[in-house]
């Protein structure tokens, strides 16, 4: 499974189509790492360092950066080792190879862009997968599921220059259905008018558990879909008002329930709050605004790591990693 640098290099030099969709690099043994990192960026293949101690990072190019033993940014540690880390990377990639080579794809793009820009990005990818084979396999997989109608799924109440904007799904953990983002919209859109601070919070034992699964598969066509999440995205509306909005989280903090707050000014966390991003096993990628405002906390190559595996993230490692800013007891 791992390679050298220098056989990397002749690989994808040589036979570029014969490479991917995973290329495991051993960045131990030396060799033309920077090369071998520029190369893989112009390839629809998932790059990964992988080295036995966190060393100054290559090159932008490598999408994962994984080590033996905890490091700083921009390295990811696994639990299991090394060997585990790939193993689960490379049981993601091998499932939904499509789903992955664009979510790398859609992270390299987002270095250096506006968040608009980048939101836009992750929306056409996120259309063109919900087209895709992966995709529609999962949902002919999936069990079905009767929509919840909640009658007031995002509650506002306002105190002084404090707007209070509560996610009111609880029987749902919160899942974000039409009529929660369109909540969520007018909400930030009343803050940035009025120019209020926001704090937005979720009721029940969960924070959020991301986007609605009984709605998967119900827009009339990719197409559509895409234009809906340029017109009516929260993470949009949020933008206006991110410099002055706390958001708490606490319990499952799934997909949407963690793509949102990411982009907030401040995120607090309750100590049992957990954070995971399940859309790859979807066939799909992040597409409530994750690949654009994750990065901007903790980097593109562990924002690669959480969505590739899924994996959870515990509240201490998120407050390490910079995803979240503070652990407090009673957050919620």
């Amino acid at each position: 499974m791992l390679t050298t640098a220098t056989e990397a290099r002749d690989a994808l030099v040589g036979d570029p189509e014969g490479v991917g969709p995973l290329l495991v690099v051993d960045l131990d043994a030396g060799g033309p790492v920077d090369e071998v990192a520029g190369l893989v960026t112009a390839l629809p293949i998932v790059g990964v360092g992988v080295a036995t101690q966190p060393m100054a990072a290559p090159g932008p190019g490598f999408d994962v950066l994984v080590s033996a033993v905890d490091g700083g940014r921009p390295w990811c540690h696994c639990p299991s080792g090394v060997d585990g880390a790939v193993a689960t990377l490379s049981a993601a990639v091998d499932a939904c190879p499509q789903a992955a080579v664009t979510l790398v794809q859609v992270l390299r793009l987002g270095r250096g862009h506006s968040l608009r820009e980048g939101l836009t990005v992750e929306s056409l990818a996120y259309a063109t997968l919900q087209g895709g084979s992966e995709h529609r396999a999962w949902l002919a997989a999936a069990p079905a599921r009767r929509p919840a109608v909640s009658p007031e799924p995002v509650r506002l109440e306002r105190s002084g220059d404090t707007l209070a904007v509560t996610l009111s799904r609880p029987e749902v953990r919160n899942a974000v259905d039409a009529a929660t983002r369109d909540g969520l919209v007018a909400a930030f859109d009343v803050a940035a008018q009025g120019d209020l601070r926001v704090e937005l919070r979720g009721s029940g034992p969960d924070f959020c558990s991301g986007g609605d699964l009984a709605e998967f598969g119900t827009t009339p066509d990719p197409a559509t879909a895409h234009l809906v999440r340029t017109t009516r995205s929260p993470a949009r509306a949020l933008a206006a008002v991110a410099g002055r909005t706390t958001v708490f989280l606490h319990g499952a903090c799934i997909g949407a329930g963690i793509e949102l707050a990411a982009l907030a000014d401040r995120v607090v966390a309750a100590p049992d709050t957990s954070i995971r991003l399940p859309e790859l096993a979807m066939g799909l990628i992040p597409g409530a605004g994750g690949t654009a405002t994750i990065p901007r906390r903790i980097g593109p190559e562990r924002t690669a790591w959480l969505a590739l595996t899924g994996l959870l993230l515990d509240a201490p490692t998120a407050h390490s990693w910079g995803l979240v800013d503070v652990i407090e007891p009673e957050a919620k």
